[in-house]
């Protein structure tokens, strides 16, 4: 996704124990926010279904 929506979407990645992180609570190592919206994991572990979230949203 970085690098099909790298003009337009700022990605940043972190650890789970990320400073960053802390906030959010995270329970699993698979986390997507976008604008500031948790993403659900089976959108966010799977390509297509995020590339159509992506550009419907961007």
């Amino acid at each position: 996704m970085k690098t099909k929506f790298e003009t337009i979407l700022d990605v940043k990645i972190y650890t789970i124990d990320a400073v960053e992180a802390l906030p959010y609570n995270f329970r699993s190592s698979t986390n997507v926010i976008f604008d500031n919206e948790h993403v659900h994991v089976d959108i966010a572990t799977d390509a297509q279904k995020m590339h159509a979230f992506l550009s419907s949203r961007l």
